[in-house]
C-alpha cells in the first residue's frame, strides 16, 4: 500500500486471520514489561518530586507523639513555578514556537543569490559556459551526485574539478533558482551570485525558500497548539527532570463553518500535529541514554470507549480488532505510582478505561511477515524493519511500517539536567529534596518549641490542696489549700524558647536550596537582599550570574527538543508537501538561546549598530533591511507590517520625492533638499526619504519578496538623502 507521496506503507489488512499475529503482541508486551521494570527507580524519584511539589509527606514518614506540628513548607513548589515561569518567558515571549529556518552556509541545489543585468548583451549559452569555456587548470568529470527533486539526470551532470580537488557545479543557473524557477525561467541572461553592476538586479532563491518553509512550519505549529503542548512539557521538565513531545502526525482537523442556509458544514483539513506526552506514560528502551540510541519506545494510553472507537477513523486501524477489544470490557489496571499519587484514594484501583499500548521500534522482518504484513521486496535483504504497532486486550489494532523518511521514532525527550548514565534527567524538585526535608524538620521543631515555651507547665502538690477540687487552670482560678499544710501547692515551669535558633537553621537550609537548584531566591522576588544587591549594578551582576543555570536548561531544550522537532517538521513537509516554493538546502535553527537575551538589550545593541553603520564609509557593509526588521521584532511588532522591503522602500522614496517637488513654490523655483527656504539659517527641514538605487545606504541584498536593484553611481556633489544609510 502506498500513501499520497508513493512512500511504501505495509499494513496488516482486515482479512488477516485471527490468531495469526500473537507473536508480535507478545513481543510488544515483553518490551513493555522490560521497560516498566527498568524505570522503577525513576518512578520513585518522580513520586518524591511530586510530593515535594504538592507539599505532601511520604507515607513512610512517621511522626512521634511529641511532634504536634506536621507543617510542610512548600519551597519546592515556589522554585518549580519560578523556573517554569522563567523558561516560558524566555521561549514563548514572542507567542510563537521558537524555531527558524535558514539556508545553509553553502546551499546545494539552489543558489544563495542570482542576478541578471537587463542591459547586458550576453546570451544564455555564453553565461552557462561549457567545456569550451572552462578555464585552464580545471578538469571536467561526470558526477553521479545530485539532490532530491532537482529533476535532472544526475548521471550526466557535468561538474568542474579545480586543481585542489574541489567540485564546482556548472549546472544551468535556472535549475538552481528553486522557488523562483518559474518566475525567472524567461530570463536568458541570469547569472549565479549577487550583481555588482549598476543596473544588475539580485534575487535570493535560498532565502525565499527558507522564509516559505519557516512560514509554513510556524502556521502548522500554531494549528496544532504547539505552544500549549510545549508548556506542559516544560512543566514536566522542571518538576520531574524530563519533558517529552511527540509528532508530527497528520490528523484531520475540523474547522467550524455554516453555509448560507445556516446548516453546519465544517471544513476538514489535514494538518501535522504535535502533542505532549506525560512522563508517566512514556516507556523507552531501558538500554538507551538518548532518543537517538533507543531501539523502541512504548506509550501507554488510557482511553474511554469513545476514544477507542475513534481510532477506527484513523488510517490503517483494524475496525474488527477494535470492536473485539471493546467487547472484552475495560481492562485498565492502575500502576503502583498511580495509587501513590491518588491523594484521596477514590479510585481504589478500579478505573473504567482501556489500556492501549503504542509501540514504535524495530522488529524482525520474518516476525512481521509471519503476522500477516505485506512487507515490500526492497526489505528482503534486511533483517529488521521499523514498525508502529497498537495493541489492546490482546488484539492487534494496527501494524504498519514506519512511514517517515528517514526512519525516526517520533518522540523528543529533553532533560532539565543531563544524567549521562540514564535516559531520564534530573529535575529541580529532586535537586532540593534534601534541603526540603531539612526545612520541614527545622520548621516543625520551631513550631513545637514555640508552642511549648509559650505556655506554662504546672506541677501540683495535691497534699497541700483540699481533695476533690477541679484542677483545671484558667485566669481567676481559686484553689483551696489544706488546713495547716506547709509549702506551695502549685508550681509553674516555663521552658526555654529556642525557636529563633531553629528559624536560623531553616534560613540556612533555604540558602542551601538556592545553591542546590541554581535558582537564587532574589531572582524571583525575594526582598531584603544585602551587600552586593543593594546597588543597581551589583544586583545586575547577581542576576547575570543567576541566569547561567537557566541558560544551560535553555540550551538543553534547544538541542534535545526544539531542533529535533523542527527538523521533524522540515522532513515532514519535504516528504509529504509537494510545494516547490518551500524546498531547498535549508537548516533548522532553535532560537531558545537567542531568546534568552532580553529584547530590550537586543534592541539597544541593534540600534547602536545602526548608528555605527550610518557612517558613509561603513554603510555598504551593513544589511539595513535585516537590521530594521530585527529592531521591529525586538519591540514586539510585526516586521512584515511595519518594515518595507528594499523594493517598497525605493518606491516610498520616489513617492516622497514627488511630494516634495509638488509642495515647492513654482515662483521661487525648486529648492535643494535640506536648504532653509525661510533664510533662518536652519538645517534640513524637508521630509526625509529612504535611499534609492545608486544612493548611499541602499542595500544590495534582497528580501524574501524577490529581487532589488543594485545601487547606481552617486552623482558628484549631490547631497546624501535622509533615511537608511545616513
Amino acid at each position: 500500500m502506498k500513501d499520497n507521496d508513493n512512500t511504501d506503507i505495509s499494513v496488516l489488512g482486515e482479512d488477516s486471520s485471527e490468531g495469526q499475529y500473537t507473536n508480535v503482541i507478545s513481543f510488544v508486551e515483553e518490551k513493555f514489561e522490560r521497560a516498566k521494570t527498568a524505570r522503577d527507580y525513576d518512578e520513585t524519584r518522580w513520586q518524591q518530586a511530586y510530593r515535594n511539589y504538592r507539599g505532601i509527606y511520604d507515607p513512610d514518614v512517621q511522626f512521634t507523639k511529641s511532634e504536634k506540628s506536621q507543617v510542610f513548607i512548600k519551597v519546592t513548589k515556589t522554585k518549580v513555578l519560578a523556573a517554569y515561569g522563567q523558561i516560558n518567558e524566555v521561549l514563548l515571549n514572542q507567542g510563537s514556537f521558537p524555531i527558524g529556518i535558514e539556508p545553509t552556509k553553502l546551499p546545494e541545489g539552489v543558489s544563495e543569490a542570482v542576478h541578471f543585468d537587463p542591459k547586458s548583451p550576453e546570451s544564455m549559452e555564453a553565461m552557462q559556459g561549457g567545456p569550451e569555456g572552462i578555464p585552464e587548470g580545471f578538469n571536467v568529470t561526470e558526477s553521479p551526485y545530485g539532490y532530491p527533486g532537482d529533476e535532472r539526470d544526475t548521471a550526466t551532470k557535468t561538474n568542474v574539478v579545480d586543481t585542489m580537488g574541489n567540485t564546482v557545479d556548472t549546472a544551468p543557473v535556472q535549475e538552481k533558482t528553486g522557488p523562483l524557477r518559474e518566475d525567472l525561467a524567461e530570463i536568458s541572461t541570469l547569472k549565479d551570485g549577487p550583481g555588482v553592476t549598476q543596473s544588475a538586479i539580485t534575487f535570493h532563491p535560498a532565502q525565499v525558500a527558507a522564509k516559505g518553509m519557516e512560514k509554513k512550519i510556524k502556521d502548522q505549529l500554531d494549528e496544532s497548539a504547539a505552544t500549549r503542548h510545549l508548556r506542559h512539557a516544560i512543566f514536566d521538565l522542571v518538576t520531574f527532570g524530563t519533558g517529552i513531545i511527540k509528532g508530527p502526525f497528520a490528523v484531520d482537523k475540523e474547522y467550524p463553518r455554516w453555509d448560507e442556509e445556516g446548516e453546519y458544514n465544517p471544513v476538514i483539513k489535514t494538518v501535522p500535529q504535535v502533542e505532549h506526552v506525560s512522563i508517566w506514560d512514556f516507556y523507552p528502551d531501558p538500554d538507551a541514554f538518548t532518543m537517538e540510541d533507543a531501539s523502541y519506545v512504548v506509550q501507554r494510553h488510557r482511553m474511554t470507549r469513545s476514544q477507542l472507537r475513534g481510532l477506527a477513523k484513523r488510517p490503517y486501524f483494524r475496525k474488527s480488532s477494535i470492536t473485539e477489544a471493546i467487547s472484552y470490557g475495560e481492562s485498565y489496571t492502575q500502576e503502583n505510582w498511580e495509587t501513590s499519587l491518588d491523594d484521596d484514594g477514590a479510585t481504589n484501583g478500579s478505573v473504567e478505561r482501556f489500556e492501549v499500548l503504542e509501540f514504535w521500534g524495530t522488529i524482525d522482518v520474518s516476525v512481521a511477515r509471519d503476522n500477516g504484513m505485506d512487507v515490500p521486496k526492497k526489505y528482503d535483504d534486511d533483517e529488521e524493519i521499523q514498525v508502529n504497532c497498537w495493541i489492546c486486550n490482546g488484539e492487534l489494532l494496527r501494524l504498519v511500517i514506519n512511514p517517515f523518511t528517514p526512519k525516526r521514532i517520533p518522540y523528543f525527550a529533553c532533560p532539565y539536567e543531563v544524567n549521562p548514565y540514564s535516559f531520564f534527567g534530573v529535575g529541580l524538585a529532586e535537586n532540593m529534596d534534601d534541603t526540603q526535608m531539612l526545612m520541614n524538620g527545622f520548621m516543625r521543631m520551631a513550631v513545637d518549641n514555640a508552642a511549648l515555651s509559650a505556655n506554662l507547665v504546672f506541677e501540683i502538690d495535691e497534699a497541700n490542696l483540699v481533695p476533690g477540687q477541679d484542677l483545671e487552670i484558667y485566669p481567676g482560678k481559686t484553689f483551696v489549700r489544706a488546713q495547716g499544710a506547709p509549702g506551695q501547692g502549685i508550681f509553674g515551669t516555663k521552658f526555654p524558647n529556642v525557636a529563633h535558633e531553629c528559624v536560623m537553621l531553616f534560613d540556612k537550609a533555604l540558602q542551601l536550596s538556592d545553591q542546590s537548584t541554581g535558582l537564587p531566591s532574589y531572582s524571583y522576588g525575594q526582598t531584603g537582599v544585602q551587600s552586593t544587591g543593594r546597588t543597581a549594578s551589583g544586583f545586575s551582576m547577581m542576576m547575570g550570574a543567576a541566569s547561567s543555570s537557566a541558560r544551560t536548561v535553555i540550551k538543553n531544550i534547544d538541542d534535545f527538543l526544539l531542533r529535533p522537532c523542527g527538523e521533524a517538521f522540515f522532513a515532514f513537509n519535504m516528504q509529504f508537501d509537494h510545494d516547490p516554493s518551500i524546498k531547498g538546502d535549508l537548516e533548522v535553527r532553535a532560537r531558545g538561546t537567542e531568546s534568552f537575551m532580553q529584547n530590550e538589550v537586543r534592541s539597544q545593541r541593534l540600534i547602536s549598530f545602526l548608528q555605527i553603520s550610518s557612517n558613509p564609509v561603513l554603510a555598504p557593509f551593513a544589511k539595513f533591511p535585516y537590521i530594521i526588521r530585527e529592531i521591529a521584532e525586538t519591540m514586539g511588532l510585526d516586521a512584515d507590517k511595519v518594515a518595507n522591503s528594499p523594493e517598497e522602500a525605493f518606491r516610498q522614496a520616489q513617492l516622497l520625492a514627488q511630494m516634495q517637488m509638488q509642495q515647492q513654490d513654482p515662483a521661487e523655483g525648486p529648492a535643494a533638499v535640506g536648504q532653509d527656504p525661510m533664510g533662518t539659517g536652519g538645517g534640513n527641514i524637508g521630509v526625509g526619504q529612504a535611499p534609492g538605487p545608486g544612493e548611499q545606504g541602499f542595500p544590495t541584498g534582497g528580501g524574501a519578496n524577490g529581487g532589488n536593484p543594485a545601487p547606481a553611481q552617486q552623482p558628484q556633489g549631490g547631497t546624501p538623502p535622509q533615511g537608511l544609510g545616513g
